[in-house]
């Protein structure tokens, strides 16, 4: 080997710091779009705002929402923890987007930080359903099928403690409503006694000019399905649908 090829051999293997840079560049724009795709189709981080849905989510947990599972004519099913946007002034700054950094809300566009601003409640009435509160043991019963929610919500106490209580009232736990229309949902959450969810905005019977559909949520509203809790770690679990509503029958 010649002086000249050898030299030229010597400066191929030296690093190229604009190629070097370039492929970083590259790389970095390619994660981003990844990142983006992954947050609008399929798989978002929310954090958990309020105690409305104790004791099963805190406040500041982190949970990952899938998107897939209402594709097509899937829809969200009785039992589904959900996230949706406000359907109209639900948070009223009780559950407003959390402050971040400049740096976390970059973040967070990409969905690589958990952002706020929407609610998450459980899925109890779907299209046609009728929700009655309560029987003689506090249940609510959907569709005239009682339904047993101990094991997932905030116990209720006192005297007159039921499943799914008003704010205050004659109708604290009585009340009924439904059939929900087509395309909505009946949502609450879990802390019954601490959620501003449907039964809050149920029509009590000497309201005047109420909106009988305010205690709905469109479908179109809703972001996905909870299906981890994924911080903090020693509390990280699976969120699935429990099988309490599985006896409900369709409305007929």
């Amino acid at each position: 080997m010649t002086r000249t090829e050898a030299d030229s051999s010597e400066a191929e293997r030296k690093p190229r710091p604009f190629k070097a840079l370039r492929e970083t560049v590259l790389l970095l724009v390619f994660a981003i779009a990844l990142a983006l795709v992954v947050k609008t189709f399929f798989v978002q981080s929310f954090y958990i705002p309020s105690e409305s849905m104790e004791p099963g989510l805190i406040v500041n947990d982190r949970i990952l929402v899938e998107k897939p599972s209402y594709w097509g004519s899937g829809g969200p099913q009785r039992g589904d923890v959900i996230v949706f946007d406000d359907p109209g002034n639900w948070l009223n700054g009780l559950e407003a987007e959390q402050p971040m950094s400049f740096l976390a809300r970059a973040l967070a566009k990409i969905g690589l930080y958990p952002t706020g601003g929407h609610l998450v409640k459980r899925v109890i009435g779907v299209a046609g359903d009728t929700i009655v509160c309560c029987d003689a043991q506090g249940r609510l019963s959907i569709n005239g099928q009682p339904v047993d929610e101990d094991a997932f919500i905030e116990p209720q106490r006192g005297r007159d403690a039921c499943d799914g209580p008003m704010p205050s009232g004659a109708q604290h736990c009585n009340w009924t409503v439904g059939p929900v229309p087509s395309g909505s949902l009946f949502v609450m959450g879990d802390n019954r006694d601490d959620s501003a969810d449907s039964s809050a905005r149920l029509c009590r019977p000497d309201a005047e000019g109420c909106d009988e559909n305010k205690p709905y949520v469109p479908i179109s509203d809703v972001v996905g399905k909870v299906f981890a809790l994924a911080w903090p770690l020693g509390r990280a679990e699976l969120v699935g649908r429990p099988d309490a509503f599985d006896d409900v029958p369709d409305a007929s």
